[in-house]
């Protein structure tokens, strides 16, 4: 299984684009800017769209995306996420104001979107492949997600989250972690606002890192564009046992 980061940015400018990772060629965790980094025939092949949650950074392509191949696929496209953010979508997106409901698209019979409801420590398995919900704490209902492939080796996704006990017991329950791709908002003056907003920064990434127990290799993603050189500096400062590197665009991880 490979996984291929599209976008790994807390915001735009330049070559920045937001939360987007594909799975193969037929799933996307997270919905961002990257996604327009794909060809058409690539954005053809995603049959599956799972979202952390529902803040527009990560979810702000999957309208276009859908627009866009609807007419050429024969099948639907499936949303997965918690009920929380399913609801957000149907409110706020899909409403025929903001965009068509494609959940009524030709009509509710054969819809050209489903929606999947998912809840934190379900497995979803697609062929040989398992998603399993992590469990976040942001400001929205969040979660993360481990992906595993035919052989076992697992790579967890954080999407957004402060610091979350259960998180941390759930990572420390995946046996097989080989690369764990979490975020790192903010530098450390502003560890107050990362408390606040329930991002991690530097600091608290030390202090979650330093409560596992496994041992992957540990990507940061999610830093926001006008404090990245800061943020990234003090995160490499770690003399932790668990050594931070930054995840960039175009990074390729074999499962």
């Amino acid at each position: 299984m490979d996984v291929n980061v599209l976008g790994c940015s807390g915001g735009i400018g330049g070559l920045a684009r937001t939360t987007a990772l594909r799975v193969d060629a037929d799933i996307l965790i997270d919905c961002g800017t990257g996604v327009g980094e794909l060809a058409l025939d690539d954005l053809m092949h995603i049959d599956h769209v799972f979202l952390t949650h529902s803040h527009l950074d990560h979810i702000c392509l999957l309208p276009l995306l859908i627009d866009t191949v609807c007419d050429l696929r024969g099948r639907a496209l499936t949303v997965y996420a918690l009920e929380d953010t399913l609801q957000v979508l149907r409110e706020h997106v899909f409403n025929w104001q903001v965009w068509p409901d494609f959940s009524a698209i030709p009509d509710r019979a054969n819809p050209l979107l489903l929606m999947q409801p998912v809840r934190v420590g379900e497995t979803i398995r697609l062929g040989d492949r398992s998603i399993q919900v992590l469990p976040a704490y942001h400001t929205v209902s969040a979660v993360g997600y481990c992906i595993a492939g035919s052989q076992g080796r697992q790579l967890a996704f954080t999407g957004d989250t402060g610091m979350c006990d259960a998180l941390v017991e759930a990572l420390n329950g995946l046996a097989e972690l080989r690369y764990l791709l979490i975020e790192t908002a903010v530098p450390n003056q502003y560890q107050s606002l990362a408390h606040a907003a329930r991002h991690l920064c530097p600091n608290l990434l030390h202090a979650l890192l330093e409560r596992l127990s496994v041992t992957p290799e540990v990507y940061v993603t999610h830093l926001k564009p006008g404090y990245a050189d800061q943020t990234l500096r003090e995160t490499l400062a770690s003399q932790g046992r668990l050594q931070p590197r930054v995840l960039v665009n175009g990074m390729r991880f074999s499962l």
